[in-house]
């Protein structure tokens, strides 16, 4: 490290999931398992048919709890680093699954939401739902009406969660790094430029480099490039 950092923000990307066999984002073929974006992640397309939206995030839902569906390497080096680091950490992840959790991560803000996770657009409750299927004619367990129910995610055009948190954060660190992202999706896109103004260190961790202009960067499977980097900081900075 070119300094002992004390505050530090990092970001994941499908990435970081990837090797623990949740899908990333979206193909070459600009396609998301099969589905157009804007019939699976758009308000319009919830709106069109919201019974193939929510057949979609059953089957993902369902995807996440097979037993093959773990947290890998990656996970795993965030959560420890997590624990023993003295200073501030906060890990903001793009990712609606929850293997960040499974791992032991605690300062974690899904920024795009949560697929465990469901929300009431009548009565704005937001409840966990690990196992159930969700169908438009399903039932809210808070205010007991129908047709309300959606997946607790950020779709496109809506506003990612936790805008104001997570922009505090980024000025107040002096390390940012981003780990198994794209860099195509905004605004999580801008977040290096925005620590590096603030005058952070930033630092990618990729499969391959998005040309971000980063400080550095590190490339390959994020099993092994995200314990390793994490591995690399002086004993100074944890907590005895």
């Amino acid at each position: 490290m070119s300094s002992i950092p004390r505050s530090i923000v990092v970001l994941t990307g499908a990435g970081v999931s990837a090797e623990s066999g949740i899908p990333t984002f979206r193909a070459a073929d600009g396609l998301w398992e099969e589905h157009r974006i804007e019939d699976v992640a758009s308000p319009e397309g919830f709106a069109r048919n919201p019974a193939l939206v929510h057949d979609f995030y059953n089957e993902r839902r369902r995807r996440l709890r097979q037993s093959d569906v773990r947290p890998n390497k990656g996970h795993l080096a965030l959560a420890e680093f997590e624990r023993k680091f003295r200073g501030e950490f906060l890990l903001v992840t793009q990712n609606i699954d929850d293997l960040h959790e499974r791992a032991g991560s605690r300062k974690l803000l899904h920024m795009h939401g949560e697929m465990l996770k469901i929300r009431c657009e009548l009565c704005g409750a937001v409840v966990e739902n690990r196992e159930a299927d969700i169908s438009p004619a399903s039932i809210c367990p808070c205010c007991h009406c129908a047709g309300g129910l959606r997946p607790h995610v950020v779709w496109f055009g809506e506003m990612p969660f936790h805008m104001d948190e997570i922009l505090t954060a980024l000025a107040a660190c002096d390390l940012f790094v981003s780990i198994g992202t794209s860099g195509n999706v905004y605004p999580a896109a801008d977040f290096h430029r925005t620590a590096k103004a603030a005058g952070a260190e930033t630092v990618e961790l990729n499969l391959e480099q998005t040309g971000g202009n980063f400080d550095r960067g590190r490339y390959g499977p994020a099993s092994e490039i995200v314990p390793a980097f994490f591995a690399n900081f002086p004993e100074s900075i944890f907590t005895r």
